[in-house]
């Protein structure tokens, strides 16, 4: 029996070797991956990076120094290869951006929230995708649809201006971030179902698609999926109660819109107010879609689904960028009053400030562009996958692995951005080093806020148009300081987007 023993030791440690060798991340074999750090049989580098206790994020901005701009990680059962060099990142995603257009494997339980990858994030780069993404372009963020939907921003954002005088007043201070998700929240609610809604109801909403986001974050089995009979069942199950609850928040929402373009747009066909003529909500256009590999159209899952990416993607980066943009603003008055100033040239002190008004603030586009320069929204774009084994910097990438873009070291690197670290919206003024950048990275690659190439985010227009309206108003009506006891802090934590640890407390003074 000892004999045995041994004998099956030894059959482990030889397939382990054989194994490691077949899969390893360290570069060159069978597979010609790109070098990576070495890590351990079956696990790869996973534990190593749970053992430091910090994001992944910093841990690729250190091995970024390490292993240059192309690299391997084996996490678990995963492999990715990262991306952090300029010229790759911008061949991959523009170049050649067709044959790196599509998702990854998702794992079970963000199945659970895409339908099936029934989402534009997570569709696989094929006829489902181009239709729900081309319809969305048409419905949402075409010029035509912007122009219409002008008057439910003018509607939350005077709701807004008030909502945080009382709250002024109240407590002696704002509390940015979560106004501002507030107003930018319920504009995409009324975009999404043409519905106006109560508070109450648009705070419950954005509870649940908050829980979703954080749901759907890498975890332990995502990366083990042998661990799922002991660890991931409980995680599933939770997944599943949250989609319940997500859906029969939503849910209702849905059927009310329905009964309202049914009924051929009469008041009384619907107990919520809705404010949207019949076709001109996001919805409605779902209603009538009958895209590839959906047969019998969209049902009420799918459209909570694509309604709740819709609001989750458009609420947190917006309103994490006027969070970043407005602490920067407070600390720093002389830009404030320039902002100010400028504002002022263009509409007057009680203007009304409208979507063209926004072309002529070339300072307030600056102060924009820098604020998603020095934070961006997230340090990765979302994961990328090649339609085919292809080749990469000289290295293989399979079609079937994590392609991860780093995008943070874009935006500090010293050779791109003088002074990286400081906040200078000058730096994209006339004349200066960012003001030809193109953002959206068609041009070259400096900084990534939306991603690029067929994966950019198609409503990048009109996020930032929320951004920009809302700082312009809340900088025109007010002066922002700082409060005491709670001074402004940049400390930055990961929370699906790159938001502040403490969230940012202003003082507000009538402008005379």
């Amino acid at each position: 029996m000892e004999f045995l023993d041994i004998l099956l030791l030894l059959l482990v440690i030889l397939f382990l070797k054989f194994w490691w060798r077949r899969w390893s991340t360290t570069g060159g074999g069978p597979r010609n991956l790109p070098p990576g750090p070495p890590g351990w049989p079956i696990v790869g580098n996973l534990f190593q990076v749970i053992l430091q206790r910090r994001p992944f994020m910093y841990v690729v901005q250190d091995l970024r120094k390490t292993y240059g701009p192309i690299f391997t990680m084996k996490m678990g059962q995963k492999t990715m290869v990262i991306l952090t060099g300029r010229e790759l990142i911008h061949e991959a995603l523009v170049q050649r951006g067709a044959l790196f257009a599509s998702r990854p494997a998702e794992s079970p339980t963000r199945l659970v929230f895409s339908l099936g990858k029934c989402a534009i994030n997570s569709a696989e780069y094929g006829p489902l995708w181009r239709a729900l993404r081309r319809n969305f372009a048409a419905e949402v963020v075409s010029p035509a649809r912007v122009k219409q939907c002008g008057w439910v921003r003018k509607w939350a954002i005077d709701n807004h201006m008030g909502l945080i005088k009382d709250q002024a007043q109240d407590k002696g201070y704002v509390e940015v971030m979560s106004q501002c998700r507030l107003t930018i929240c319920s504009v995409i609610i009324c975009i999404c179902f043409g519905a106006k809604l109560p508070q109450e109801l648009i705070k419950g909403i954005e509870s649940v698609l908050k829980q979703v986001m954080l749901m759907t974050l890498p975890k332990l089995p995502d990366f083990l999926p042998v661990l799922t009979t002991l660890v991931a069942r409980g995680q599933l199950r939770r997944a599943k109660e949250l989609r319940k609850r997500q859906m029969e928040i939503l849910g209702p929402l849905v059927r009310a819109r329905k009964a309202f373009v049914e009924s051929g747009g009469r008041a009384d066909s619907s107990p919520l107010h809705m404010a949207s003529p019949v076709g001109a909500a996001y919805v409605d256009s779902l209603m009538g879609l009958d895209p590839p590999g959906r047969p019998g159209g969209l049902g009420e899952e799918e459209l909570v689904t694509l309604c709740s990416e819709v609001i989750n993607a458009g609420t947190d980066t917006s309103a994490t960028a006027i969070e970043w943009a407005l602490l920067h603003l407070v600390v720093d008055q002389r830009v404030q009053q320039k902002l100010y100033e400028e504002i002022v040239d263009v509409v007057g002190k009680n203007g009304i400030i409208n979507e063209d008004d926004l072309e002529k603030m070339v300072y307030l586009k600056a102060i924009i562009k820098e604020t998603l320069r020095r934070h961006p929204p997230s340090h990765f774009l979302l994961s990328h996958a090649a339609t085919d084994d292809t080749v990469l910097g000289g290295y293989t990438i399979p079609k079937d692995i994590n392609l991860e873009i780093y995008t943070a070291w874009l935006t500090q690197d010293p050779t791109l951005w003088p002074d990286p670290e400081a906040f200078r919206p000058e730096r994209f003024l006339p004349g200066e080093e960012g003001y030809e950048v193109d953002w959206t990275g068609n041009r070259g690659v400096n900084m990534l806020p939306f991603g690029a190439g067929r994966r950019i985010c198609p409503a990048w227009n009109l996020g930032t148009l929320h951004v920009g309206l809302l700082l312009a108003r809340m900088v025109q009506a007010f002066r922002w300081v700082p409060i005491s006891g709670s001074p402004p802090d940049p400390t930055e934590t990961f929370a699906f987007t790159m938001v502040m640890k403490n969230p940012l407390k202003a003082g507000i003074l009538p402008r005379t």
